[in-house]
């Protein structure tokens, strides 16, 4: 008999990597309904929302819907109390709370991890460090730390198998819950739709002097870093996203530096095609958007951290790419020259070839091949919550 699913996922204001990987799911299983914190109509694209959508107690709660982030002490009460009873598979895709929800006794629990909770672990002081947030909030912030941490480590045991969308989230995923991954299956690029500029007039060769950043604007990415070094040497930067720190961003930006803001899948894509390089500035679990720009030919500048050690080749004849070391503007601008290098130099081809090894058609056979693997190695005794 085919299994009732459900598919929790963290909240859904926005189509960003996460929910390419949602969708994906909803492909995958085309009855399964969705769970969610907080849901905001319209935000995340036809094939996620024609499915039934169930949200928490938080969806009902003053400005939720564009200040979700406020109600983080509460996060791990409204997942629990989603209501999962009748479901025999759970699929939970998670970043922040979606794998501490509560299946039904004896139903299976798969989470698709993006990382551990990192506004209490890694990336603490990226978002409630001395000037990200006001002290009212980071004293409040490190009150909660504690026993998120503990609620972030706890409701692992529910969960019957983990796979990480990337090796270094495995990893991290070990070091944080004493835990890794079953699998690791790479989130799906849309190479298919970002390709090379198949023409090139004069003045647009004249125009790709720019690098790009294309990202959430949110405290970890580091693209802070990003906008103030290129504003100091006079380089052109386009950053296209939305997110809290939009407004922060566009006042650190110099006349070189162009803060656009959330665009148009069109806009993306030409962005993308036109750009003399892309440009990584923090460390990330793996990073679709790099990806994205490889695939239409074009190289990446990365903080040699993270998620960019496995989606940029950035040694041999074949680079795809340039890493700087340290997450300082010195060690950004330092490596300027040999990304310039390599834009002038690599082959787009070459660059795209890489990109593919993460396609999209890649992703919902690979994806599909473990869940079934792991859900066959966990239907004898199911996944119970203690």
């Amino acid at each position: 008999m085919n299994p009732r699913v459900a598919l929790v996922h963290d909240w859904l204001t926005g189509y960003r990597g996460g929910e390419k990987v949602l969708a994906a799911l909803c492909g995958l299983y085309p009855a399964a309904e969705i769970f969610t914190l907080v849901y905001v109509p319209g935000s995340c694209g036809p094939v996620i929302e024609s499915r039934p959508i169930h949200t928490s107690f938080l969806q009902k709660l003053p400005n939720s819907q564009t200040q979700y982030r406020r109600y983080l002490p509460l996060f791990p009460l409204a997942i629990e109390r989603l209501e999962l009873s009748g479901f025999d598979l759970v699929i939970s895709t998670s970043h922040a709370v979606a794998k501490g929800c509560r299946p039904a006794p004896g139903a299976v629990h798969i989470s698709y991890v993006h990382t551990p909770m990192r506004y209490v672990w890694d990336q603490f002081d990226a978002y409630f460090g001395p000037g990200r947030a006001g002290l009212p909030t980071r004293a409040a912030a490190h009150l909660v730390a504690p026993a998120l941490r503990r609620w972030d480590v706890r409701s692992t045991r529910r969960i019957g198998a983990l796979i990480a969308n990337s090796q270094f989230v495995s990893q991290r995923c070990a070091r944080v819950w004493g835990r890794g991954a079953d699998a690791v299956v790479y989130p799906p690029v849309e190479t298919e739709r970002f390709v090379p500029a198949s023409d090139w007039s004069g003045e647009e060769r004249s125009e790709r002097g720019y690098a790009l950043i294309v990202s959430a604007l949110v405290p970890y990415k580091r693209i802070d870093l990003a906008v103030r070094a290129f504003s100091r040497a006079g380089r052109r930067l386009v950053v296209a996203g939305g997110g809290p720190e939009l407004s922060k961003l566009s006042n650190l930006a110099g006349p070189t530096v162009q803060v656009l803001g959330p665009v148009s899948d069109e806009q993306l894509l030409r962005l993308q095609q036109r750009a003399a390089f892309f440009v990584l500035p923090g460390e990330e679990d793996f990073g679709i958007a790099p990806l994205e720009a490889q695939s239409c030919g074009r190289p990446v500048l990365a903080l040699g951290r993270g998620g960019a050690l496995e989606t940029v080749r950035a040694a041999g004849p074949d680079a795809t790419g340039v890493f700087f070391d340290e997450p300082t503007e010195e060690a950004l601008l330092a490596a300027l020259p040999a990304i310039d290098r390599l834009a002038r130099q690599s082959d787009p081809a070459a660059t795209r070839a890489w990109a593919e090894r993460f396609s999209s058609a890649r992703f919902g056979p690979e994806l599909s091949a473990q869940l079934e693997r792991l859900r066959a190695r966990l239907a004898p005794t199911g996944s119970r919550a203690p």
